[in-house]
């Protein structure tokens, strides 16, 4: 993956338009006249259609930030996968580290450049909707709505930044620890420094308070393709338990356990269907997708399916101690993990095991075979009952009996036999290990190994002879405090903004 283009950078002077609006067309006579063919900024914030038109784009834009690239970079970079002698170097630098991952890669500026230019976006958006004034209590409630689903995307970017390429948060250095720069404004000329860790995380948390305000009335609903004051209370536990707030973690989690409108799958049917096909049952939010027009990102590399052999050619394979995290009764071995015939470099190897968790819905499916396409998964329920665990397990005394309840309802739902007589430090282990096998290869472990200060080594492979073997790839140790955990800061962003700082290592 190369640089992004141009027009994808912080700094850039041209802007990306939302759906059919294109911004700021200049002109330079004096007159009060504007191109037949575009909108100027000023006057694209004027009515209540204007502000869904933009509110169509910033999902459009959510949609192109989720799964492909913004999930892969940091899973192949971790510990669960070797890297075939088919991968093709894709991606290949993030899984070796070392003095070949450099701050020009593109796993780091893609995701840089694509964040910034939605929040671009998102800002102008939420400065252009004070300009719209309502006519009725309807179009009051859909504007309102509209300023929840802004405040909420900024929220979320944000939030994926500050994992990316700044130190997890310490409370006792977070106010003077480099965070990423926050620009809240739309301004060309601007060339912010990084505000600090505390500083970003502050701003994501108020945002999310707005979001909170403005979609309190608005419900939410398994499988919702908009943002809903539960989709913003799940962001708020997620952002909470990386900001080591244990208390503040465990209660925005259980405001959507105990409300229970999101029920675990418990079948090796069920949850195959959600993988496959998009069940919905258990997830709180995911990207809306149709087919051919509005695609989503996709995780294909994991399968790499030959129609024509009926074989698969994937770029990464999990690791052997990766597979036997799942017991043979746990459902998830049989749908997140499948073994299929691979042939790699002409060679077959009839039952390897490879990742099955994103094989494409069929109902998306544009020609005979798989093109990978799903709704992306961005909060399901899972994820808030191992928040809530992880929080209460670090508050410890009498909170690792929640802890382990909260544990054991996912385990059971997953084919698990329940825990008994487990705290401390072997509850510790036991629910990171149930964090690794149900998020497995949705984005997080990367960033769960560097908040939890371990390093790794990438362990045993299935068959060498089908992998890139050496110390860069499948026997890789990587210490905790290695300084790429921390991404570096985009190359063309330290040359154009001297007041930018690099992160260490870089």
């Amino acid at each position: 993956m190369g640089n992004q283009p141009t027009d994808e950078k912080i700094f850039t002077t041209k802007l990306i338009a939302f759906a059919s609006i294109l911004v700021l067309a200049s002109c330079e006579k004096k007159l009060d006249l504007y191109p037949y063919d575009s909108i100027e900024l000023s006057q694209s914030f004027q009515t209540i259609k204007d502000a869904t038109t933009w509110n169509n784009g910033l999902y459009a834009d959510f949609r192109g930030r989720v799964y492909g690239s913004y999930n892969i970079s940091q899973d192949v970079q971790a510990d669960q996968l070797n890297a075939t002698l088919d991968f093709g170097n894709r991606n290949g630098n993030p899984h070796r580290w070392g003095s070949s991952f450099l701050a020009d890669d593109g796993a780091l500026s893609g995701s840089w450049a694509g964040y910034y230019g939605a929040l671009r976006n998102v800002n102008m958006t939420i400065a252009g909707y004070e300009k719209i004034k309502t006519n009725s209590a309807a179009e009051l409630a859909t504007l309102t709505k509209c300023k929840g689903d802004a405040y909420l995307a900024r929220a979320y970017y944000y939030s994926e930044l500050i994992l990316r390429f700044a130190k997890p948060y310490e409370p006792a250095t977070a106010s003077t620890d480099l965070g990423v720069p926050l620009v809240l404004e739309y301004d060309v000329t601007a060339r912010p420094a990084r505000s600090t860790i505390k500083q970003v995380y502050d701003q994501i948390l108020v945002d999310i308070g707005k979001a909170k305000t403005n979609l309190a009335t608005t419900p939410g609903l398994a499988g919702s393709t908009k943002f809903n004051i539960d989709v913003a209370v799940a962001l708020e536990a997620r952002v909470l338990l990386y900001m080591q707030d244990w208390a503040g973690a465990m209660a925005a989690a259980n405001t959507l356990i105990t409300a229970n409108k999101y029920p675990l799958l418990n079948s090796v049917a069920n949850l195959d269907r959600m993988w496959t096909n998009d069940l919905a049952t258990e997830v709180i939010y995911n990207a809306a997708v149709v087919k051919q027009t509005e695609p989503a990102n996709t995780n294909s590399i994991y399968l790499g399916f030959n129609g024509a052999t009926n074989k698969f050619v994937p770029d990464f394979i999990p690791t052997v101690n990766f597979v036997n995290l799942y017991a043979a009764t746990d459902f998830r071995r049989q749908v997140y993990l499948k073994q299929v015939p691979v042939i790699i470099q002409g060679v077959d190897f009839p039952n390897m095991w490879v990742v099955n968790k994103f094989p494409g819905n069929p109902a998306l499916f544009t020609g005979t075979f798989t093109n990978y396409q799903h709704s992306p998964k961005v909060f399901r329920s899972a994820e808030q009952l191992l928040i809530y665990a992880e929080a209460a397990n670090r508050l410890g005394g009498a909170n690792d009996a929640l802890a382990l309840t909260a544990l054991n309802r996912l385990r059971v739902a997953r084919g698990l036999s329940a825990l008994t007589g487990v705290s401390g430090a072997t509850l510790t282990t036991e629910i990171r290990n149930e964090r690794t096998r149900e998020l497995a290869f949705e984005g997080f472990r990367l960033f769960d190994l560097k908040r939890w200060r371990l390093g790794f080594t990438r362990g045993t492979t299935q068959n060498l002879g089908a992998i890139n073997v050496g110390s860069n790839y499948n026997t890789i140790s990587i210490a905790a405090d290695n300084p790429q955990f921390v991404w570096g800061i985009p190359t063309y962003e330290i040359n154009i903004n001297t007041n930018l700082v690099q992160n260490k290592g870089w």
